[in-house]
């Protein structure tokens, strides 16, 4: 009886431990594929006026021409519980249909309950065309301002 006690234990740390390491496999192949390229073009620079946001249904999210001609790709989700916002074209804004957050063009807090700005994702413009990597947020500057790129 003891023989068959010491196998059952035997059995179940070898399963705690195949559960463990299939755990740890997947949490760090999540990691891995959060900062995968997944590149999306938006388009040409040209088909873009300044002061101006475009959503881009095929990315999930807003291109925004900024008045100096730069550009940026900001998140469609709220900071504050994870809302879809639009843009109000003629409010000039960012309005959270869920709880009133507003955001001005750059992504950054108008009004509250959100506390932050709106994700970024990093962007780069080749040869007029504008490309952006929907596979990963991007961090915003130590003075809290978005990476914009000048065209």
């Amino acid at each position: 009886m003891n023989r068959l006690w010491v196998f059952l234990g035997c059995l179940a740390t070898l399963e705690l431990g195949w559960l463990t390491i299939s755990i740890l496999k997947s949490r760090q192949a999540n990691k891995q594929s959060d900062t995968k390229e997944r590149t999306i073009t938006a388009g040409n620079i040209i088909d873009y006026s300044p002061n101006t946001v475009t959503a881009i249904p095929r990315g999930q999210f807003y291109l925004a021409c900024l008045q100096d001609g730069s550009f940026l790709a900001l998140s469609r989700t709220c900071t504050h519980l994870g809302c879809s916002i639009p843009w109000d074209n003629g409010e000039q804004k960012f309005i959270c249909p869920c709880h009133g957050s507003t955001f001005d063009i750059k992504g950054e807090v108008l009004t509250p309950p959100a506390t932050r700005a709106l994700d970024s994702y990093p962007l780069k413009i080749e040869n007029g065309e504008i490309r952006v990597n929907i596979g990963r947020s991007e961090k915003r500057l130590d003075n809290g301002k978005p990476r914009s790129v000048k065209a």
